[in-house]
């Protein structure tokens, strides 16, 4: 299997992880960083929408790097405590054979929840109007806003499925989860997730009323730029996968506050997946780790949100 043009393999004595995602290549990267002193390249390459291109990449790249994340994509979302499986992702997966592959979704359910309630006494959840684009691949992010005591709406149908359905209790997201869940994880992702030049594009709609009503947008970056209005004056995001470029597109939209749910590394935020595969191979493990070792790494690595006052 041919490797992609240019790529390099790491130096000798650094760990390597590579993302391949289904999303743009605008956002490729390429970071060498060094933590609890072991030296990383970080890295993330984009298939612009292309699955085939993407299985080919797991393929050609397996064995060479430590861990895998995959981006534009989840494997899995774990939602109220269950584990639903996406069938077309696993193929897209399946010649990954060596190399670990992380989505993100076993650290969007530790870290982003341990970062909503660190950023409590800054943000003051109960005095917030919160809307979540999308809530069931975010499961966790979701459930600690309702503990915190946000007001909250989860836009998951309005934005998904283009009805104008506000869920407003996380006991109505469970429900929608476990309704909706089974049969969604058996559709082609890219028919609810924007990818390739999708990412680059707006569609407002039926939700730009709850943009308007919100204090906060939370949630995934592609979602929230999406369906967002042009004017968010004022307006504080809580996300996570953030570039030079995302932030130019937030300060014309006059968005107030940029919260990250983990710090920049190098030139930007990288994604969960990318994170979640670098806490893997930080490991030495071949495999996720426990929700109680995600979190142990955090620690000890001391990742902590990052609030930006644009």
């Amino acid at each position: 299997m041919t490797l992609p043009t240019g790529w390099k393999p790491a130096p000798s004595g650094y760990k390597h992880v590579v993302s391949v995602s289904i999303g743009s290549s605008k956002r490729n990267a390429r970071e060498e960083i060094t933590v609890l002193g072991q030296p990383f390249v970080l890295e993330r390459i984009g298939t612009d929408g292309d699955s085939k291109k993407a299985a080919e990449l797991f393929q050609a790249l397996d064995g060479r790097v430590d861990a895998f994340g995959l981006g534009g994509a989840d494997l899995y979302v774990i939602a109220d405590g269950k584990r639903y499986t996406f069938g077309n992702v696993r193929k897209l997966v399946a010649n990954a054979k060596i190399t670990p592959v992380l989505d993100g979704s076993g650290l969007k359910n530790t870290l982003e929840r341990d970062a909503i309630a660190q950023l409590d006494s800054v943000v003051n959840w109960r005095s917030k109007k919160v809307l979540m684009v999308s809530a069931v691949d975010r499961f966790g992010m979701a459930e600690a806003l309702a503990q915190a005591g946000a007001d909250i709406v989860y836009g998951d149908i309005v934005f998904g499925l283009n009805i104008d359905r506000p869920l407003r209790s996380i006991a109505s997201l469970r429900r929608v989860a476990r309704l909706v869940l089974p049969a969604i994880t058996k559709l082609p992702q890219d028919w609810f997730y924007p990818t390739g030049a999708k990412q680059e594009s707006s569609v407002a709609g039926k939700g730009t009323r709850y943009y308007a009503w919100a204090d906060v947008i939370a949630g995934d970056t592609h979602y929230a730029k999406r369906y967002a209005p042009h004017d968010l004056s004022g307006k504080t995001i809580l996300t996570q996968t953030i570039t030079e470029a995302d932030r130019v597109w937030m300060k014309e939209r006059g968005v107030a506050r940029l919260i990250t749910t983990t710090p920049r590394m190098g030139s930007r935020n990288f994604a969960t997946n990318v994170l979640e595969a670098f806490f893997v191979a930080l490991s030495g493990k071949k495999e996720a780790l426990s929700e109680a070792e995600y979190l142990r790494y955090v620690r000890e690595v001391g990742f902590k949100p990052e609030i930006n006052d644009l």
